[in-house]
């Protein structure tokens, strides 16, 4: 009799912790992908048949005619939004209902990345956007820039008179983006291609690192925060957060002292502490570029938080984790796209030439801004390639889609279900761009640009939660970008892997074998 009860317990626990959960959406009555228990939608992912991108990317094609799919992301129940008004509508204007991401953070383990502006919730991730939405307005990337400017020069002197080299764009640019942020957000120089060895860039690489093992914990966190804090898992190393807590602290405890003025992060989160950080008075839509997001009146708001050592250390490595591969990563993609197309390399370089020209390779703020053409190539490669090939929001509060097509009929979002915005879909979809798979910088020229329709490019994400440092982001890549072709131009080798096709191998977007290519010394 008692076998008989325990084995009816135990079967109960396996349905309805394990299977029932599968059945989230059938039992919804919505079109949805059937799922595994478990492992939900994910198999192909974990057999590392199918890159995450294109999963999502079947489930996009695989339904032309719906406006939203389910699909269950291991036992987590994920609603693909297509339809541009449902995405604008959950993204923007119902935004109180969708206001937080689904979160990769253990707090119990590991309390300073639960504190950054990316897992921060509700009225507390408000408050910090507000806070720190002054240090990304363009009078501060103006201040910047010259710390950007200086690293990117100082990559493109590593390789001169060293004739045609080869090098894997990856490694190269991870130490790029490595020394900027080192710079102008840690205010430390690094120079880490003449210095690999140096701590600061070991202890990013520690950081950043992508393996097995760390991926695996990152599926266990966004599975189950209980599991995680049974098995104890924690994302950051604590000799990682004692290094950089002790570089962070130390530089404001001697800036205090001597008063020293720096036009980098730690400049704008002691003044953020002060409460002296303000928004710009003018108001210059786009002129950063046209994959440039504009903050909502979130972020416009008066800054009402006080910041702790904690919080300032936690925003710190978020524009670490935010912009180290990030950057890199869509440098990389915008890097292979120009040694293909040469004709695009060259009209841009010709473009590079005359500013140099104008004002004697010293080179304004405003005149890297002024470029057009560096920024339709820029934003040609983000809708490609976008290192954020999806966002997401997690319901809070109960919200109904209205039915709207022949056969829909209404659905309730329960609160705690993930909504999913597939970036790289919108931005590959025939009826939005047409021969989508072509690199085409056209698409965003003064004449075309204004055809594209609202959200259907994404490079930034959307709404209130849009990416903070777009207007670094893409400063830095204008910056890398016009000093290295001004001396150099971008060669396949052997080793480019052409076309250009995503590795289900790797965690991040990277072709199986590594961005290979050569830099030509230009003759001018």
């Amino acid at each position: 009799m008692l076998t008989l009860l325990l084995g009816i317990i135990l079967g109960a626990l396996i349905y309805y912790k394990l299977i029932k959960p599968s059945k989230y959406w059938e039992e919804k009555g919505i079109t949805h992908v059937p799922s595994w228990p478990i492992i939900g939608n994910m198999g192909a992912f974990l057999t590392r048949k199918k890159h995450f991108l294109d999963i999502a990317a079947d489930i996009y094609k695989n339904f032309p005619n719906e406006r939203y799919v389910g699909y269950m992301q291991f036992s987590t129940p994920v609603l693909l939004i297509k339809d541009l008004d449902l995405i604008k509508q959950i993204g923007v204007k119902e935004f109180d209902h969708f206001h937080d991401h689904l979160g990769l953070t253990n707090t119990a383990r590991d309390p300073l990345l639960s504190k950054s502006l990316l897992n921060l919730k509700g009225d507390t991730w408000k408050q910090m956007r507000a806070t720190l939405s002054p240090a990304f307005t363009s009078s501060k990337m103006r201040n910047m820039y010259h710390l950007i400017g200086e690293c990117a020069e100082n990559f493109a002197k590593c390789f001169e008179g060293k004739g045609q080299v080869e090098v894997e764009m990856k490694d190269v640019l991870t130490r790029f983006t490595n020394d900027v942020i080192a710079s102008a957000a840690f205010g430390i120089q690094v120079n880490s291609i003449e210095n690999p060895k140096h701590e600061f860039y070991a202890m990013v690489q520690k950081l950043t690192k992508v393996s097995v093992v760390q991926v695996l914990k990152n599926l266990i966190v966004v599975i189950s925060s209980t599991l995680a804090n049974i098995l104890r898992i924690q994302l950051l190393p604590d000799d990682v957060v004692v290094f950089f807590r002790s570089i962070i602290l130390n530089n404001i405890d001697r800036r205090t002292k001597e008063g020293i003025i720096r036009p980098d992060l730690i400049h704008l989160l002691m003044e953020a502490r002060k409460g002296r950080l303000t928004h710009d008075t003018t108001h210059n839509e786009n002129r950063e570029g046209f994959a440039t997001v504009e903050e909502s009146q979130i972020g416009r708001a008066s800054p009402k938080m006080e910041l702790t050592d904690d919080d300032i250390v936690a925003q710190a490595l978020l524009f670490f984790f935010a912009g180290f591969d990030t950057v890199s990563t869509a440098s990389c993609f915008m890097a292979l796209e120009l040694a293909i197309y040469p004709d695009v390399q060259k009209k841009l370089q010709d473009e590079i030439d005359a500013v140099n020209q104008e004002h004697n390779g010293k080179i304004p703020y405003e005149a890297i801004l002024s470029m057009k053409y560096l920024d339709q190539v820029i934003s040609e490669s983000l809708r490609r390639w976008p290192p954020a090939f999806q966002t997401d929001r997690l319901c809070t509060r109960e919200f109904k889609i209205e039915p709207k097509n022949p056969n829909e009929k209404a659905l309730i979002v329960e609160k705690g279900v993930d909504v999913t915005v597939p970036i790289t879909s919108l931005h590959y979809d025939p009826r939005y761009f047409s021969d989508p798979d072509r690199f085409d910088p056209e698409r965003f020229s003064d004449e075309n640009k204004a055809k594209i329709l609202p959200g259907t490019y994404l490079p930034f994400g959307i709404g209130p939660r849009n990416c903070i440092g777009s207007r670094f982001a893409l400063l830095e890549m204008k910056t890398l970008f016009f000093h290295l072709l001004s001396k150099f131009d971008l060669i396949p080798v052997d080793k480019t892997e052409i076309p250009i096709k995503i590795s289900p191998k790797n965690a991040n977007l990277a072709p199986e074998n590594g961005f290979h290519l050569g830099f030509k010394p230009r003759e001018i």
